[in-house]
């Protein structure tokens, strides 16, 4: 198997492979222009709505995102299914399967809404520790974070149907389109006479909606089974809730470990911890989704070459995946860990306590958790889940409970991180070992090898030279620089010649040879 992974792929996988590079072309540009606006918005918002404003916000929409938990599952049955149909070639099952998610999705935003203006309003007045004096306008921003959930919901199944399909191009657009949106409200409140905190809820309402209006126009117009119907398959929406009943206690574990954790830090340190926590969010958001755009577009491949039952394709997909995901967020995240306090103060005209080693902690949460994303979609992709959910699902559970506990004992914010590290370790070993029951042909060795041993390989030999320059010099811009440049530089090449197998190596040389004669001839 070993030989497998690291010869060349089949001829019928070429075109395959030609187009997850070129939809992580697109989806990288994407990600470095939302990059940069995304950094940019989260100072000027902080801004302009003052660091209790922005903990607030943060805490009420983590609050509706809470129920999350029930959406995402079946988020995931919507892709699986549109995927492994478009694997199997077969049409007219794909337009049943579109019609019947959206129907779904629509049903499911009705119950999410009522739960919230019902449970989750009665948990915002009693029990969230808010400044009594912006009480009403918490509750407004709740109300209006309830709609941006609920239409964020029903966008799902054509986010899913362009994804499904391939078309980064689309999604890369309307994403970068959506960035700038999020920009412009934010000078729009700094000039503005109206509640800061309401207006922003209001405006990035309208951003959503907008966003969800030209992606059904696009796949109407592009996709034959997104012309819905009134199509009730009691069959599939059975499947599919059997597949996305499990899947609950996956996203359930997700959602206690991101908003619950919102919550308890809310009930012990107040709104200005949750500010820490929203900047630590917008870092991590930057940088994981500029590395989770190759996850993103090998995604799809991974689902439908095993519907196809091209097993040595999807895990040659499976490893390069996990390694090249991982490096990607290892390059960006390095200097940042290394450089936190001196970025977020450059970046930041106000830095919230504590939010230096949040950022920190959180992006090794993270690369960690980019590990995994591989293995779970292969083991998605089979559709048997029950086993794989119960013991990972409960694991990731953990989160909250022992944050919990860690608090009550008196120990410092930072706990939750450190719960979300070891947790996230012992996730990553169960998925390892609990593929096999599914997929008999997948050999954890192998992953092991080819993955986990060379990524700690790359880890270690790359924080070596900037972290003996960080110590031994003094701390300014012209030292910032350098430090980047060294972070940059040793991470790329230790991942390049250390990280890489031979015929990687060759695959990217092979291309950068192609660019530079591309660019020399039209010198």
């Amino acid at each position: 198997m070993s030989q497998l992974y690291t010869s060349i792929m089949p001829e019928s996988n070429t075109s395959s492979n030609k187009r997850i590079a070129k939809n992580t072309l697109f989806l990288y540009i994407r990600m470095l222009f939302l990059m940069i606006i995304s950094l940019l918005t989260s100072r000027y918002v902080l801004q302009a709505l003052g660091v209790t404003d922005y903990g607030i916000y943060n805490v009420v929409g983590g609050f509706v995102s809470f129920f999350s938990l029930i959406s995402g599952a079946l988020t995931g049955a919507c892709s699986r299914f549109i995927n492994y149909e478009i694997g199997r070639g077969k049409g007219d099952r794909l337009k049943t399967v579109f019609s019947t998610s959206v129907i779904v999705h629509y049903a499911l935003a009705i119950i999410i809404a009522i739960l919230c203006e019902t449970v989750g309003l009665y948990y915002l007045n009693n029990y969230m520790v808010i400044p009594e004096s912006r009480l009403v306008a918490a509750n407004w921003c709740f109300h209006i974070s309830i709609f941006n959930f609920c239409t964020n919901i029903i966008t799902i199944p054509y986010n899913s149907a362009i994804i499904a399909h391939e078309k980064m191009s689309t999604f890369a657009y309307v994403s970068i389109f959506e960035g700038v949106s999020k920009l412009l409200i934010c000078f729009v409140i700094m000039v503005s006479t109206l509640d800061h905190l309401i207006l922003y809820a209001l405006l990035m309402l309208a951003v959503q909606f907008i966003v969800r209006i030209i992606y059904q126009v696009y796949c109407n117009r592009h996709f034959n089974e997104c012309k819905v119907e009134f199509i009730i398959d009691k069959a599939l929406i059975k499947h599919m809730f059997a597949y996305s009943g499990w899947h609950i206690i996956g996203n359930g574990s997700g959602v206690l470990k991101n908003q619950g954790i919102d919550l308890i830090i809310n009930f012990f340190f107040g709104p200005v911890l949750n500010a820490a926590k929203g900047v630590a969010n917008a870092v991590l958001n930057a940088v994981f989704g500029f590395a989770n755009n190759f996850m993103i577009a090998i995604n799809p491949q991974i689902t439908q070459s095993y519907a196809r039952r091209d097993l040595d394709y999807m895990f040659s997909l499976v490893y390069r995946g996990a390694k090249f995901s991982y490096y990607l967020l290892f390059v960006l995240s390095l200097p940042i860990i290394i450089n936190s306090d001196y970025i977020l103060h450059l970046w930041l005209k106000e830095v919230p306590d504590h939010a230096v080693l949040f950022v920190q902690l959180a992006l090794i949460v993270t690369m960690i958790s980019s590990i995994s994303n591989p293995l779970i979609t292969a083991q998605n992709a089979t559709g048997n889940v029950r086993n794989y959910q119960l013991i990972v699902g409960g694991i990731q559970l953990l989160n909250l409970p022992l944050c919990y506990l860690a608090f009550r004992m008196g120990l410092q914010p930072e706990a939750a991180y450190c719960v979300a590290i070891a947790v996230e370790v012992l996730s990553l070993i169960a998925r390892l070992f609990m593929i096999p029951y599914t997929i008999k042909e997948f050999k954890p060795i192998i992953f092991i090898k080819e993955v986990l041993i060379k990524c700690l390989m790359v880890t270690l030999l790359s924080v070596i030279l900037p972290v003996t320059f960080y110590i031994v010099t003094e701390h300014n811009f012209a030292t910032f620089l350098v430090n980047v440049l060294l972070c940059l530089v040793s991470s790329g090449v230790c991942a390049f010649f250390i990280g890489c197998s031979n015929s990687e190596r060759a695959f990217m040389w092979s291309k950068v040879s192609a660019i530079a004669c591309k660019y020399t001839k039209t010198k």
